[in-house]
């Protein structure tokens, strides 16, 4: 009977360090990291285990993922459609459509957002300003309103964009010139910011230790209070045609910032009030998905769709560059147990070291081609991937059933 606990025992302890749900955007920490080990870093020589496959319409959602079911987002026929998939098997749980614009304006179109989930309900704001709170494992829906029409805001050229981020009875938004937070389980504006102000594409980030959170808007990144609004500080940073999309990276007392259109990235000291810049560059110009930090160094795509972007690695500290990859393109990435997750723009996915010293692919397979944008997810040992027109693909990395390919 001991022998049988402690197997038991064993086996469960196994299972919950591999577990780990990814319920928002950016991951568990908000940081593009996940807390997950033992998953498949190499595979065998016919490449990884496509474990689902589905097509959920044109757009650049990302996925979360918690309790078993996988969430994504897209558009067809001039309809956005809210998917919940079996997070293990790709069955679909539930949909929801409802009518909006494809908006195909300097791009192909299609949603762009992510969904948030907190408990159990799922948040998701669309291109155009519709709020919805579903239940999360069935699609019903607790509240809906279009908040563009309520509060009179105006439209940014790629329409709103980021997650709801969740403070307590609250989802804070970056829509209007300095966001806005509504009541979670009503969708009542609780305060808002100027109207006729563009917000930028960015989720907003709490800062650790603070009552504070950060996004970018149109010109500035800025800090506030998510509770009143009330700002702290805002940092100048203008950027070609409004795109502050990549979320801040925050640490140790320290904000990193970067984005496209040859903008660049700077580090910030928030001991400061505004905060003192450490240094500033163009070694690392990120336009969409912002990097990932590990042991001092940043992990993150330079460069924008127009041109051929690579994937560099930065000192955190001084902003130096210890190496560029070519041929990557404007994809995304994530990090797990020391190793990149890497889809590049192309649809391949790598998994590649965290090392200063080189890039150096450890496993790599073609899945999905097109035009990859949308950043990975793990969950669960899981890899979650989609393209633009809305073909995604869950990888098996789970080593049991690497092994058994």
């Amino acid at each position: 009977m001991k022998t049988l606990v402690c197997l038991s025992l064993t086996a469960l302890l196994s299972f919950s360090s591999l577990a780990d749900d990814w319920p928002q955007w950016r991951g568990p920490q908000r940081n593009g990291i996940s807390k997950e080990t033992g998953w498949a870093q190499q595979w065998p020589d016919d490449g990884a285990k496509i474990a689902w496959k589905a097509n959920v319409g044109l757009g650049y959602s990302s996925f979360v993922v918690a309790d078993g079911r996988a969430y994504t987002v897209g558009n067809a026929n001039n309809k956005d459609t809210v998917f919940c998939f079996n997070a293990d098997t790709g069955k679909e749980i539930w949909k929801h459509s409802y009518a909006a614009d494809l908006g195909p304006k300097y791009f192909q179109g299609g949603t762009t957002g992510t969904p948030t989930i907190d408990g159990d309900k799922l948040y998701w704001i669309s291109r155009w300003g519709d709020l919805f709170c579903f239940e999360a494992a069935t699609g019903k829906i607790t509240w809906e309103k279009n908040i563009q029409k309520e509060a009179g805001l105006k439209v940014p050229d790629w329409g709103f964009t980021g997650a709801p981020y969740v403070h307590k009875n609250l989802l804070v938004l970056n829509v209007g010139g300095a966001g806005m937070a509504v009541e979670k389980t009503t969708g009542k504006i609780v305060w808002k910011s100027a109207a006729d102000q563009d917000p930028g594409y960015s989720t907003p980030v709490p800062i650790p230790g603070t009552d504070l959170v950060v996004f970018g808007n149109r010109e500035h990144y800025l800090a506030l209070n998510p509770e009143t609004g009330k700002e702290a500080w805002r940092v100048k940073w203008p950027t070609q045609y409004g795109v502050n999309a990549a979320d801040p990276i925050i640490h140790e007392n320290k904000m990193f910032i970067s984005s496209g259109y040859g903008t660049g990235a700077a580090l910030f000291d928030l001991t400061q009030n505004p905060p003192k810049q450490i240094w500033k560059n163009k070694n690392l110009r990120t336009q969409m998905n912002a990097a990932v930090l590990h042991e001092g160094h940043l992990y993150g795509v330079d460069g924008d769709t127009t041109e051929k972007a690579r994937l560099k690695c930065l000192d955190f500290a001084t902003g130096q560059e210890k190496w560029s990859e070519p041929n990557i393109g404007s994809g995304g990435l994530v990090l797990s147990d020391g190793k990149l997750i890497l889809l590049s723009a192309q649809g391949e996915l790598m998994i590649v070291p965290a090392s200063p010293d080189a890039f150096k692919a450890m496993a790599r397979a073609q899945i999905l081609g097109g035009t990859s944008w949308t950043a990975p997810v793990l969950a669960n040992g899981r890899v979650y991937l989609r393209n633009s027109r809305g073909d995604i693909a869950c990888v098996d990395l789970r080593k049991s059933n690497v092994a058994k390919k």
